[in-house]
């Protein structure tokens, strides 16, 4: 670890046990003895840290000042995290390892995972130890490949173009696209990409997981604002996009109703429990796929489909291939 690192791990040691001994900090920082007494110097002169030895404790402690009970409380210069800070930076990451198959943001951000690690008062192995209290299930994730995960984002930030080779999974075919990004969008453990597509003049949502190949241009990309982004894209329900929306009016029994009244399907969803213990359900769709898929994993619990007929339809007719299937 560096001085910077050695000085925060030092500060938190004592804050964290009180009093520390100089072979525990010797141990804990694992340099020699002539590093440590110059750390600890470079602190104390430098730095105004108020670090005294207490005989009597035989260690290292914050010096109390009643005329300045601030002094207790000294913290390094520049960027600084409590331990509680730490801790939830480092459930933070282990949030992104959960949620990102493949690495492809945990990987970028593992220098600053070790940097928190370092300013830990604890051994690593113990902080190490401590994050795996903390597990993330997550299901039905589709990989990207870092290259092009990496190069998407980069043209989206310096407002670049990207020509992309990619797989249409409804017609089972591949295109050519020379698209503007506008946004990258993580659901439901996929990552997709709402874009300006010049093939087809408009905003499109592209799966990263079906581009086969990807290719940064020179090419300015074209600026669409964002609310023009979230209006065409946002208002459907899921992934699907469209600008045709129709709202579906659903009803669930009240053994599904203690569930789904505390879920958001959609932003713009409007709910409300019925006096039988039942919950209406109101939520804009512009593809029903994604939808009766979710209305399927309650199975008989959605008593009805109110409106539109559509809708209803086409849930009846999931339920009658799956039972068929069965």
């Amino acid at each position: 670890m560096d001085r910077t690192e050695r000085f925060y791990k030092i500060e938190l040691l004592i804050r964290h046990r009180g009093c520390v001994s100089f072979a525990e900090l010797m141990a804990e920082l694992e340099v020699s003895r002539a590093t440590l007494k110059r750390d600890l110097e470079y602190l104390r002169t430098r730095l105004d840290a108020p670090i005294v030895y207490d005989r009597l404790d035989n260690g290292y402690r914050f010096e109390a000042n009643a005329r300045d009970p601030r002094q207790a409380q000294h913290q390094l210069p520049g960027v600084w995290f409590s331990e509680r800070e730490i801790h939830a930076l480092l459930t933070m990451h282990q949030l992104i390892e959960g949620l990102d198959e493949g690495g492809v943001l945990a990987r970028h951000l593992q220098p600053l995972l070790d940097k928190l690690h370092g300013m830990l008062g604890e051994s690593e192995s113990a902080s190490r130890e401590a994050m795996r209290r903390i597990r993330i299930l997550g299901s039905a994730r589709r990989p990207v490949a870092h290259r092009h995960f990496e190069l998407l984002g980069s043209a989206l930030m310096n407002r670049r173009r990207v020509a992309m080779r990619y797989f249409v999974r409804s017609r089972r075919e591949e295109t050519q696209r020379e698209v503007s990004p506008q946004r990258l969008v993580f659901y439901r453990n996929t990552w997709y990409l709402d874009a300006w597509c010049h093939a087809s003049d408009g905003l499109r949502r592209f799966a990263l997981d079906a581009i086969r190949e990807a290719q940064g241009l020179e090419t300015a990309a074209r600026d669409v604002s964002l609310a023009k982004v979230e209006a065409a894209l946002d208002a459907g329900y899921g992934a699907f996009a469209g600008s045709e929306v129709q709202w579906a009016e659903l009803r669930f029994a009240p053994e599904a109703a203690q569930w789904v009244a505390n879920e958001q399907w959609h932003p713009r969803q409007q709910g409300r429990l019925l006096a039988d213990g039942s919950l209406h359900l109101r939520l804009p769709y512009v593809d029903p796929t994604e939808l009766v898929m979710d209305l399927l994993r309650h199975g008989d619990q959605v008593v009805r489909v109110e409106a539109p007929p559509e809708l209803r339809e086409a849930v009846r007719s999931a339920h009658a291939r799956a039972a068929a299937a069965g």
